[in-house]
């Protein structure tokens, strides 16, 4: 070979060497949660056949891991050298903490305690193929890019619930869950453990437990809000056995995850006194529930159930180590209990004003119980009510309110709003999502969720231990469903609670998000994928009212959209613009490959119903609750109706125990035909129509029009046979307080109100 064609090859592979190791730069981890910082290197890491690993007993946990990992999912077998090392750094302050680095030479892992090294491992596991997730990468060789990262959480708490009195799931999926929580670095299980249709929990003592309480003669199909409720007429039902139970706390430790159990008390306990009656105030037999809701028949505050309450606890804590037993506390009507001679007896004796500090006394004899177990409890925010327990830790899940008063008082708190927090709500307006028991919570939506109350001093702050994402289960009866409905909200939640808040950007997640379907797929977890999906909002531009739509994923995607009502497909048009709306029209969107025929996720459609209130100047005395905020005021009258079906999508406005009035001007004076709107009647959900809506014209007196319709969507709508005018008021009063025997009882009734259509 010349000197030429020496030089010429010598350059083809200084090239060739050149790209590689650049690519090895320009690749960009890919983690979530994301890590507080990170710093990419040059080169990377190869680990083959002759890569060893040392650490000592101290990391002993996080290090069998990551054997088993790499061994698992692939012919590689670790040796014994440094190569990968694990080292103690106690000047790392933080116990989940950790630093890890990768060159070209090393991995280190330090940290100071296992579980800030097993947080690394979890890291670092997220820079290999997915396929080693799956145990089918055999290869011999993995190459892992130079990075340099120091991190550690946010927040202490972090945590996600599974409700199993409702539906219960395997031992096998109890452990997968487990999985991915450690994963995305969730140090708290939630494990709900008993409910008025289902005892889940083995307890040797009392046997009709098991046999009774963990089995319902059938479950309702449908949603509760279907009336007349159907059932299956099949029995259903289960529980955990101890050993089972045993064996999961262990599976749990191992990977750092605390399970933290809950036994409903004093609510939620109608399958216990099924299986006991003598636990109720009546005595009288009662079934174990069939359908989801809030029961009458709670525990009794005789002393009796005190001890049956202290012999289950018993075994309960021999079975979980955990600092906290969750007690419950929320949703227990007090409807028994004031007419129980036992109960008022007890009311009298120990000088408490009435049922609301008969619970506190509840509460309080529980925790003092627990407390001489050296535990402690935490409940739901209605443990505040008749005063809190000296030492209960508080998880706020009715909004803010309860979380901000517990902190304020120097009491602990969990922050698990349904606003950002509840999982079985829907996550898309698609009306082919599965069947949820409403609400309406995006992923961006819980990616934005700052668990600190912003009315907390930084001082009160410091109770706020965190966070957790909770699952109720009525409406999930397979472990696919609880997956669609965990993920992709899950890895959010898991970003809000380890990450830095003013570190986070909703654009870069999705896109790591993006890249992490993949590790998922391979894990055959079953996440709702609306990545790929387009979002219509309504806009102001240039005095006119239009569509603009968007979508998550941009990058060699664009938006092919039709104005008739037809499906789009690679032939439509492109959208560049927003779409002006100047008449009621059908609009259908989907997102496409960049110079591609493939179409990717679901067709978005928009059906506006072009009114004259459309684009009219709006405001309401009352700010919506900001769980259900929709579009805001404007939203009441942008032509688009809210979903049939759901309630808390972007349209529908709820406000809690509010009476409102709504001011529409239309800039100059119209004729008005008819005005029409419609109320959300979900009684199951605290939601209830009106009793009458009012109406006014400029400075006219208001009109009333009853509303006797019982439907779950009560459509309203009235003639004026030409009335003129250029403001509009609806006046809606809000129904009231939930009666006893309803669902919430006691409580003040939500109002849900959709579009206002001027005609």
């Amino acid at each position: 070979m010349d000197a030429k064609k020496v030089a010429i090859l010598f350059l083809l592979c200084f090239i060739f060497l050149g790209c590689k190791e650049k690519t090895a730069l320009e690749i960009e981890p890919k983690i979530i949660p994301i890590p507080q910082n990170q710093t990419v290197g040059e080169g990377s890491f190869v680990i083959n056949q002759s890569t060893g690993i040392q650490y000592s007993n101290t990391f002993k946990t996080s290090a069998e891991f990551l054997i088993a990992f790499i061994e698992g999912g692939s012919t590689i077998r670790l040796k014994d050298s440094n190569d990968i090392e694990f080292i103690l750094d106690t000047t790392i302050e933080n116990d989940e903490g950790y630093a890890l680095k990768i060159q070209p030479n090393k991995i280190e892992i330090r940290a100071k305690k296992d579980r800030g090294a097993f947080y690394a491992v979890q890291t670092l596991r997220q820079l290999f193929p997915e396929r080693f997730e799956n145990e089918s990468y055999f290869k011999d060789e993995v190459i892992i890019p130079s990075l340099t990262i120091k991190d550690q959480p946010q927040f202490s708490y972090r945590g996600m619930h599974l409700d199993v009195g409702r539906h219960m799931y395997s031992v096998e999926f109890i452990k997968k869950y487990i999985d991915a929580l450690a994963m995305l670095k969730m140090n708290t299980f939630h494990w709900h453990l008993t409910e008025d249709q289902g005892w889940r929990i083995e307890i040797k003592k009392y046997p009709k437990l098991q046999e009774v309480a963990a089995f319902r003669d059938e479950t309702l199909v449908g949603h509760y809000s279907d009336q007349p409720h159907q059932f299956d007429g099949k029995k259903y039902g289960g529980f955990y056995t101890q050993d089972q139970i045993k064996d999961i706390v262990a599976y749990a430790e191992e990977r750092f995850v605390t399970i933290i159990p809950e036994i409903e008390m004093p609510g939620h306990s109608q399958a216990a006194i099924a299986a006991y009656p003598e636990l109720g105030c009546t005595g009288e037999q009662v079934k174990v529930a069939n359908k989801w809701g809030v029961f009458e028949d709670i525990y009794c505050t005789k002393d009796d159930t005190f001890k049956f309450l202290e012999d289950v606890l018993d075994e309960v804590l021999e079975l979980f180590p955990s600092k906290y037993v969750h007690i419950g506390g929320d949703e227990a009507p007090k409807t028994r209990w004031k007419a129980c001679e036992n109960c008022q007896a007890l009311i009298k004796s120990e000088d408490l004003k009435d049922e609301h500090e008969l619970q506190n006394y509840f509460i309080t004899r529980i925790e003092k119980y627990l407390n001489s177990k050296g535990r402690q409890i935490i409940g739901w925010d209605e443990i505040l009510e008749g005063g809190l327990a000296p030492n209960a830790t508080v998880m706020s899940w009715r909004g803010i309110n309860g979380a901000v008063e517990a902190a304020k008082s120097g009491h602990n708190v969990v922050m698990t709003p349904t606003s950002h927090c509840y999982f079985d709500y829907y996550q898309s307006d698609n009306e082919d999502e599965p069947t949820a028991i409403g609400g309406f919570l995006t992923l961006e939506k819980v990616y934005g969720f700052n668990p600190i109350p912003e009315v907390l001093t930084d001082e009160e702050a410091k109770y706020v231990l965190g966070a957790q994402g909770n699952i109720w289960t009525e409406y999930m009866p397979t472990e696919d469903q609880v997956e669609y409905m965990a993920f992709p909200r899950l890895l959010a939640m898991s970003e809000v609670l380890w990450s830095n808040f003013e570190q986070k950007n909703y654009d870069d997640f999705v896109l790591r998000l993006e890249n992490f379907h993949k590790r998922l797929d391979a894990l055959d977890i079953n996440y709702a994928n609306h990545l790929y999906e387009v979002d219509g909002e309504i806009i102001k531009e240039e005095g006119e009212t239009k569509l603009a739509l968007n979508t998550l994923i941009k990058d060699g995607k664009i938006i092919r959209v039709t104005l008739n009502g037809d499906e789009p497909n690679y032939e439509s048009r492109v959208y560049t613009k927003p779409i002006v709306l100047d008449t009621s029209r059908t609009i259908k969107a989907a997102v496409f490959k960049y110079n591609s025929k493939e179409k990717l996720g679901k067709t978005f459609m928009q059906s506006i119903n072009y009114h004259k209130a459309i684009g009219a100047k709006i405001s309401i005395n009352k700010a919506p609750h900001k769980a259900y905020s929709g579009s805001g005021a404007e939203g009441l009258v942008n032509g688009i109706n809210g979903s049939d079906s759901r309630f808390g999508d972007k349209e529908w406005l709820g406000f809690w125990g509010e009476d409102i009035i709504v001011e529409i001007d239309l800039g100059e004076e119209k004729k008005i035909n008819s005005i029409e709107t419609r109320f959300y009647n979900g009684n199951g959900q605290w939601i209830y129509a009106p009793k009458e809506v009012l109406f006014a014209f400029d400075n006219e007196q208001y009109q009333s029009f009853k509303l006797n319709d019982e439907s779950l969507l009560i459509n309203f709508k009235s003639d004026f046979s030409g009335k003129r005018a250029k403001k509009i008021y609806v006046k809606v009063q809000n129904f009231g307080t939930i009666p006893e025997g309803k669902q919430g009882a006691g409580n003040k009734a939500w109002t849900f109100i959709d579009e206002i259509i001027i005609n």
